[in-house]
């Protein structure tokens, strides 16, 4: 099979596509047919050395695919040679093949193409689960989305809507911020030139946000601590600006905010049954035409540094995927 492999960690410069062996499924795993990988940010901080769970050199970055289930280990239930699944995966989806442990894999219904199931798991995840079990947000209440028209930002815009809230979505350009409209945004705030602060004040009638979700960091973080309503939310997504911010705890106790981290991917390991439920909920919200990824380019697997390139610097919206077929 060919696979994207990072043999050093300087990097997504280092990557290189490799003839390998096929993988073997272990106890409880299944072996997969990739049709397509979902590409996130996260991929290149594994490169480097910088991602929360490095696994051993060499590997293959990749935490969600989509494709046909080709071979199970002894004693495999609940999935079946030929399902349709979405997985996710701890490395290994820049692949023609990876292996996934079963419960991390989701049949995937008949309407949903493979480029929109590897489009899925991390970004709608991450947002359902930051919203609806974290910060509890309800129908009613105001959401800022930072970053909204990148991968986790849509998709916070769209599950904002759907839980019943206000949205204020925020960009850098007139355009991403079109395209946050188009998803269900509330209220458009332009943050390369408009006071963020201020505006989110305007915005409220001066009574703040209640929740904040910021997958950017730096001084978006700073400006929405300032702008936070009694008993308000912050959900620590990322960081895509760079910049790590430090939190000033007095800010905190002056307005009751709570700062709540997002880490995904653990749920996976512990709390299962939430992820498991988040899920579902997605995938009947799809089924039902509620919600729906946005896929602004898709490359192949040869070019999967390119596809990286696009998340990286911000210039792509929604999600990229990379396919094998």
């Amino acid at each position: 099979m060919r696979a994207i492999v990072c043999h050093e960690l300087t990097g997504p410069a280092s990557l290189r596509l490799e003839e390998l062996a096929e993988p073997r499924p272990g106890p409880g795993q299944v072996r997969i047919g990739v049709r397509a990988c979902g590409v996130n940010f996260a991929d290149s901080l594994i490169t480097r050395g910088q991602y929360q769970k490095q696994p051993q050199l060499p590997f293959s970055p990749g935490f969600e695919v989509s494709g046909e289930v080709l071979e199970l280990a002894a004693g495999v239930e609940g999935v079946a040679r030929g399902d349709r699944v979405l997985a996710m995966t701890p490395c290994g989806g820049y692949a023609e093949e990876v292996v996934a442990d079963a419960n991390r894999c989701l049949q995937i219904p008949a309407e949903m193409s493979w480029e929109h199931a590897a489009a899925f798991p991390v970004v709608f995840g991450t947002s359902h689960i930051a919203l609806w079990h974290r910060a509890r947000l309800q129908s009613g209440e105001t959401l800022v989305v930072h970053g909204a028209s990148g991968g986790v930002g849509l998709t916070a815009v769209a599950i904002g809507k759907q839980l019943g809230a206000t949205v204020i979505a925020t960009a850098s350009s007139p355009e991403k911020l079109a395209l946050a409209a188009a998803h269900g945004a509330d209220h458009l705030l332009d943050s390369s030139c408009e006071d963020v602060r201020e505006r989110i004040r305007e915005l409220t009638a001066g009574r703040g946000a209640d929740v904040v979700y910021d997958p950017v960091g730096g001084e978006l973080f700073t400006a929405s601590l300032r702008s936070m309503a009694f008993e308000g939310r912050i959900l620590v997504i990322g960081f895509a600006g760079g910049s790590v911010p430090q939190i000033p705890a007095n800010h905190l106790l002056v307005k009751n905010v709570d700062v709540m981290g997002v880490n995904w991917p653990a749920y996976a390991e512990l709390n299962p049954r939430v992820m498991t439920e988040s899920l579902q909920t997605l995938v009947r919200w799809y089924v039902e035409g509620a919600i729906k990824p946005h896929v602004s380019a898709s490359y192949p697997l040869e070019e999967a540094l390119a596809a990286l390139d696009q998340v990286v610097t911000r210039k792509s919206t929604g999600k990229v995927v990379i396919t094998t077929a």
